[in-house]
């Protein structure tokens, strides 16, 4: 079989350019609303930064930062370093000073972009332990730090025809087997591994992946998720090649806002994504009171029936279609007006999302396609697909992707999208791959008869019990956040008797529950305490594990107040668990749950 050959990432970026010459590329919130910029006026920027860039000494294989949120000028700022044969070295717009530092001095970045007042501020304040880095650029540079930086809006401003031309020659030059960027992975325990990704690995996932969904110019693409991680990047190079809107979000906050402004047909998530958009459907519903209230519980009973044919494609009776479209006029309708009302596909990775939360999303006709990858593979290695979809599985390798499983469960994976390494860490590179050349990638897994991938968790995590069971947490989680009344969870129980599990509960939701029931809390401590909400979550518990293996069921629950988040460092920036992180904070609260092991029943411990 012909070798697949896959081009520099600015070969695809002006060979879209040139065929859609897209009116709309970009999309960003100004002063005074929503406002576009044109492939044409994008290319025009990125010409000008790049020629800046080529007089301030950057190289071919030079490295220069990026340390900003969702904006236009990050994609102008990363097609300019590569358009020049530089490399990318994106950094979380909220990452630490101490990371920050590690990241930009471990790449010997001599340049390093952002925008915003508080990346500007923290750049400059990490300046002094920055010795290799040599000029700092700037978008919307604040007062006070503004003579430290140059001011990108200058760089970009002369820009022309001759340094459209000139980019275009320097990027022919860029060959697909350069190294592009360096990652550097999230870090949830030990030091960040910088992974290094060459050209051919980012274009062949991003139109490998995207070239299954039918992308065309006339979509409109939400950029949510932080572009320092490679999902939301390779997704949007994906809908820059095929002519997409892309209208970034610059804070999570404002995600719900932009939904409604914004109207995306496309949107690439997190699984908590989407947990909060269903927790938010439940609890809206569920507060409007009286025959409204009536109607949508209806709804979601409706929901739950027509899953086998909204989420599996399977035959229902014909009442049920009927009752579903009643549903859908009435109630459904609303919810995707919630998201715009014009959602076209759902993507979905970095986490497992529970199979029943999908089959809701389905069968409200909010289609939502799970996929699977890692940064060091940049990161797509199965997807559902509109031609393939299967709900509870991550789907199937993507074009020219192979995946295995080897005999312990691990996934192993050979392909394009491979990473070239981990950035000065040969031994680590080293252990990541078999002899015989496939990618270890360190998660849980099987494939059924028809080749589509299920999770189990990552290997890592895995919770070994003291009577020597395997415990898959993530499973369990999820299906615990699908109750309307918990708001997260996280299981625990490595080498303990039994695994228990701290809960978040969903305050508001418990709270209007409780009200009905004729109680009142003063506060969400009042309620933490209170035996009533214990009891409700303790039914809560046993109801949602009860398929569960008996060693796979929670025996007791703790009550955590706060939230994991990523201001309180308990999540990734791809709002993972930070599990060591949690465990260490709530060590005390453990410790009790496990301080009298023989009540069986599930009980609180707050």
């Amino acid at each position: 079989m012909t070798e697949t050959k896959y081009f520099s990432v600015p070969k695809c970026f002006l060979d879209a350019v040139d065929r859609y010459a897209t009116p709309r590329a970009q999309m960003h919130r100004g002063p005074n609303g929503w406002q576009s910029v044109s492939a044409k006026e994008m290319l025009r920027r990125i010409a000008g930064l790049a020629k800046a860039l080529a007089e301030l000494g950057v190289r071919s294989g030079d490295r220069v930062g990026i340390f900003a949120p969702n904006c236009p000028g990050w994609h102008v700022a990363d097609f300019a370093i590569q358009g020049i044969g530089a490399v990318t070295v994106p950094v979380y717009f909220h990452e630490s000073p101490e990371r920050l530092t590690y990241i930009l001095r471990d790449s010997s970045a001599r340049v390093a972009i952002t925008a915003g007042a508080s990346q500007a501020e923290e750049l400059a304040n990490c300046r002094k332990d920055l010795p290799q880095l040599e000029r700092m650029i700037c978008a919307r540079a604040p007062v006070g730090v503004e003579s430290e930086f140059l001011r990108y809006e200058k760089s970009i401003a002369a820009a022309g025809d001759a340094e459209i031309a000139e980019y275009r020659r320097k990027a022919k030059e860029v060959t697909s087997d350069q190294l592009a960027t360096i990652i550097y992975t999230s870090g949830t325990t030990g030091e960040p591994k910088g992974v290094m990704l060459s050209h051919a690995n980012l274009t062949s996932n991003a139109t490998d992946f995207s070239d299954e969904f039918d992308l065309s110019p006339s979509d409109v693409a939400l950029s949510m998720l932080p572009l320092a991680h490679v999902f939301e990047r390779s997704v949007d190079y994906g809908n820059f090649f095929h002519g997409v809107t892309v209208a970034y979000v610059e804070q999570l906050e404002t995600v719900a806002e932009a939904l409604l402004e914004v109207r995306p047909t496309l949107v690439a998530a997190v699984p908590r994504f989407y947990e909060k958009i269903y927790a938010n459907i439940i609890e809206t519903g569920r507060r409007v009171g009286g025959p409204r209230e009536r109607i949508f519980n209806w709804a979601l009973r409706v929901a739950a029936a027509a899953a086998p044919w909204r989420a599996y494609g399977k035959r229902v009776p014909p009442g049920v279609r009927l009752q579903w479209h009643l549903a859908d006029s009435l109630v459904y309708s609303k919810i995707r007006k919630g998201v715009g009302g014009r959602i076209r596909i759902f993507s979905a990775g970095g986490a497992p999302l529970t199979p029943e939360l999908a089959e809701f999303l389905w069968s409200v006709n909010l289609p939502v396609y799970q996929g699977y990858g890692l940064t060091e593979t940049s990161p797509v290695v199965t997807a559902n697909t509109p031609k393939a979809n299967r709900v509870g599985t991550v789907g199937r390798p993507i074009p020219h992707v192979k995946v295995k499983i080897a005999e312990d469960g691990e996934i192993l994976v050979k392909g394009p999208c491979v990473m070239q390494g981990y950035y000065r860490k040969p031994d680590e590179t080293r252990a990541a791959f078999t002899a015989d050349g496939w990618f270890c990638t360190g998660d849980v897994g099987r494939l059924d008869q028809d080749g589509f991938l299920i999770i189990t968790d990552r290997k890592k995590e895995l919770l070994k019990t003291a009577g020597g069971k395997f415990v898959a947490p993530a499973p369990i989680e999820n299906l615990l956040k699908t109750s309307p009344y918990i708001s997260n969870a996280m299981v625990v129980g490595d080498r303990r008797k039994f695994v228990s599990v701290l809960i978040v509960p969903n305050f508001a939701t418990i709270e209007a529950v409780a009200r009905k029931a004729g109680r009142e809390f003063a506060s969400a401590g009042q309620m933490s305490g209170d035996s009533w909400v214990c009891d409700l979550l303790t039914a809560e518990l046993e109801r949602l594990t009860k398929p569960l293996a008996q060693y796979e069921r929670p025996k007791r629950f703790a009550i955590v107040e706060q939230d994991f988040t990523q201001a309180n460092g308990q999540l990734t920036y791809t709002l993972k668990l930070k599990r060591r992180v949690i465990e260490e904070l709530y060590r005390d609260v453990i410790d009790r749950m496990y301080a009298d092991v023989e009540e069986p029943k599930p009980q609180s411990m707050a």
